[in-house]
């Protein structure tokens, strides 16, 4: 115990520097490549079925079968990273989403297509869990929050990547060739991982190897005082009651305290999930049903998201001034608002407009959740398993709210979705701001005793 605390201690009060720097740089460049190839998908199937290789059932099972990988991905990673470590979780998943993308540039058919389609998103959906839970554990909570939300910063690039990309490399080569640079860019990023990923010494304290933990210890210490040629302070460490421990079951998510958190990160992600997918997916369908034409509906679509980077580049520099209960809650009381503001207007300049700021608040929502809070909020043996199984109900509730849209769109037209959406989040919002707990600034070795 004493030990784990004083691994905590010694990290906390190590400045940045190249060591952070690296596994920053490691983890950004994973996730960039990951959502290349997430998003390269909706690029590859139009292709595909203006040459006949696919259809429209054949694009449905392709696309079921990627989520159905997140799914199966997000809860394996974190047994395999809280048992087996960080890095070795990390490189694993790196490996299998580079081969099967690879692998997925040389197949004969559809079918093998979709078969590797799923084994990439097993892989992918366990590497973003694990990447930004894992990163977490090395980086002091003073500034956990800013770095946190500049992984997801770097990362949500890739939809404008894969576009951009795309329109060359199919024009003028082939489909395949957008799997084979995303195949060939993750192994490389294994290949890098396998130098500049090390092993968490919260983690390897937190199992009792504490004489490995002491030596990575070490040599970082060792690294950081002659790159910034000082002598490091003493660490500050005060014993705390009922901190960390080994047993670690998986179960112990579903009892006491941990209850709370789990059921708040639930609701963290479920709101994400909800407006993400009611709001991107379907606003170029909610524009045609409106009566704007298909071009002009994804010209605006295409302006619109410019808002997604801007409000993730807003959060990295505001997201530790102020307490996370009251930042998320506020986001989404703010989302829930213009939500029903966006469903009402009929000039084009305003859906234009006030979808544009609705998208920027969106994704600074996006970044606090994903990237941010919910990787915080469990004790580091069971961090990346708390982190899979609430991002595994998030997917499932992901597969489950197109259809929730489209029937309330049918029915009742886009103001019910909007409304009904808004009344979801100013509930998800209560929840988190009275039943959340406050993580800003806070170690994760206290984070483990909050009630």
């Amino acid at each position: 115990m004493e030990n784990y605390q004083q691994i905590g201690a010694r990290l906390e009060r190590l400045p940045l520097s190249r060591f952070h720097y690296r596994i920053f740089g490691i983890i950004s460049f994973s996730l960039l490549l990951t959502g290349f190839l997430s998003y390269s998908g909706n690029v590859v199937l139009a292709k595909l079925v203006s040459n006949g290789w696919s259809n429209n059932f054949l694009n449905a099972a392709f696309t079921s079968a990627l989520m159905f990988g997140y799914f199966i991905g997000s809860l394996t990673g974190g047994f395999v990273g809280d048992y087996l470590g960080r890095r070795k979780a990390f490189r694993i998943n790196l490996l299998i989403v580079g081969l099967s993308a690879t692998a997925a540039a040389f197949v004969p058919n559809m079918y093998w297509l979709i078969f590797f389609r799923c084994l990439m998103g097993t892989g992918m959906g366990a590497l973003i869990m694990v990447g930004y839970a894992s990163f977490t554990e090395f980086i002091p909570a003073e500034v956990r929050g800013k770095w946190s939300a500049r992984l997801s910063f770097v990362g949500n690039w890739s939809p404008m990547l894969s576009a951009a990309i795309g329109v060359v490399v199919i024009a003028l080569l082939s489909w395949r060739m957008m799997f084979l640079l995303g195949g060939v860019g993750i192994l490389v990023a294994w290949l890098l991982s396998g130098r500049y990923f090390t092993e968490s010494p919260r983690w390897l304290a937190g199992k009792g190897r504490q004489r490995t933990a002491e030596a990575h210890m070490h040599a970082i210490e060792h690294q950081i005082e002659k790159e910034h040629n000082i002598v490091l302070p003493t660490p500050r460490c005060e014993p705390r009651a009922g901190g960390e421990g080994e047993s670690g079951a998986f179960l112990l998510l579903f009892r006491g305290q941990m209850l709370r958190r789990t059921l708040v990160a639930i609701t963290v992600l479920i709101a994400m999930n909800i407006s993400l997918y009611t709001i991107t997916v379907w606003i170029p369908t909610i524009f045609v049903n409106s009566g704007i034409d298909v071009g002009k509906s994804i010209l605006m679509t295409a302006i619109m998201m410019i808002g997604a980077p801007v409000g993730i580049f807003i959060a990295t520099l505001i997201i530790d001034r102020f307490p996370r209960r009251l930042f998320g809650s506020s986001l989404l009381m703010v989302i829930a608002l213009l939500g029903y503001v966006y469903s009402i207007q009929t000039a084009e300049w305003a859906i234009l407009g006030y979808g544009l700021v609705m998208i920027f608040f969106l994704y600074m929502y996006v970044c606090f959740a994903s990237a941010v809070y919910v990787p915080e909020l469990w004790p580091t043996h069971l961090r990346l398993r708390g982190s899979g199984f609430v991002n595994a109900v998030g997917r499932m509730v992901a597969v489950f709210t197109p259809y929730g849209v489209a029937l309330l769109l049918t029915r009742y037209g886009s103001v019910t979705v909007f409304m009904v959406l808004g009344v979801l989040l100013v509930l998800c919002a209560l929840i988190l701001y009275f039943f959340g707990i406050e993580t800003r600034k806070v170690s994760l070795e206290a984070i483990s005793g909050l009630s």
